[in-house]
């Protein structure tokens, strides 16, 4: 079969995407490449492995029988303009990776590394060794996560913080869907249980996917019923959140912090290299990193092989995994 690859990140990882060269298949790696030679290029292909197609570009794709998504979302895949016959995939392994970031994030927000890092980087020592007055942090043990979303990030979540002595709760679509026993829930309420989580919670952890009905989940409403000293880390999609609400909280101190690793736009959609309009970075209450949560050597590393086991499949007429969509 004929695959054009166009990701470059998971260029890195073409050992285990070709098997080390032994899978048989001819391989074009385009990753960087203009639009218009991967257009030239795709007639001829079999797979598309991507983490964006335009629809212009999908137009292109001739005889194309699987489009392989590099992570998890698929939202920047013009799958309307796929032909009919066109199987999409996407894959996961991130979770770990991510949970720990939530983990590491929301410690530093509650020992206020942020405020400490750049006071030391001025020459001021600031602790309550030398001021009395200096606020004291907080452990995680004894406090509650909430967590929005219970796919695979937000299970590694869970997992995470209550090995650490947190309590967790979460709000999920179907609340009575089957979980892993091994996953400590206090409770599990469906998606009207928000507020309640919103307000019950000292970290409130967003972990579902971008959709019209979650567009804007998290407005100044929603920021008010959370508690004065709550941190709310976003690992999923900036516009969950409403901008302007969340920099109103953070700066009027009606919540106590944010991790925030995904944003308003992305510079490869040409948003600009910040993702915010609002000052954020002018904030010590918040954590601020570029979407890379869940980018460690094991995260690319398992989905290069997961996605050339799918490849696997398809060449043999085998069941594909982790379809979004249906192909012939």
């Amino acid at each position: 079969m004929r695959i054009v690859l166009t990701d470059p990140i998971l260029t890195r990882f073409t050992d285990e995407l070709t098997r080390g060269g032994a899978d048989g298949h001819d391989w074009e790696f385009l990753a960087g490449r203009p639009d218009s030679e991967v257009m030239r290029r795709l007639p001829a292909a079999d797979v598309l492995v991507a983490s964006r197609l335009t629809a212009p570009v999908a137009a292109t794709t001739g005889r194309l029988r699987l489009v392989h998504v590099t992570g998890a979302g698929y939202d920047r895949i013009a799958m309307d303009a796929l032909p009919p016959g066109t199987a999409v995939c996407n894959t996961f392994h991130h979770g770990p990776s991510i949970a720990e970031h939530v983990v590491m994030t929301t410690l530093m927000l509650s020992r206020r590394v942020p405020r400490a890092d750049r006071l030391m980087r001025e020459g001021t020592w600031e602790s309550v060794a030398v001021d009395p007055g200096v606020s004291l942090g907080t452990t995680l043990g004894g406090r509650t996560v909430g967590v929005v979303g219970l796919g695979e990030i937000g299970r590694q979540v869970v997992r995470a913080t209550t090995a650490l002595g947190m309590r967790a709760r979460a709000v999920r679509r179907d609340p009575r869907a089957p979980l892993p026993s091994d996953l400590r829930l206090d409770r599990v309420d469906g998606e009207d249980g928000l507020d309640d989580l919103l307000a019950g919670s000292d970290v409130v952890v967003l972990t579902v996917p971008l959709s019209a009905a979650t567009t804007g989940l998290i407005g100044a409403a929603q920021l008010a019923r959370m508690r004065p000293h709550a941190l709310l880390i976003n690992v999923a999609r900036g516009p969950l959140i409403k901008e302007d609400a969340l920099f109103d909280a953070l700066s009027g101190r009606r919540i106590g912090g944010a991790g925030l690793d995904v944003w308003w736009s992305h510079p490869k959609d040409g948003g600009g290299a910040r993702g915010y309009t609002r000052p954020f970075h002018t904030l010590d209450n918040v954590v601020m990193t570029p979407h890379h949560s869940g980018h460690t050597q094991e995260t690319f590393a398992n989905r290069a092989r997961e996605i050339a086991d799918n490849i696997g499949r398809l060449s043999k007429g085998e069941p594909l995994t982790n379809v979004v969509r249906g192909g012939r």
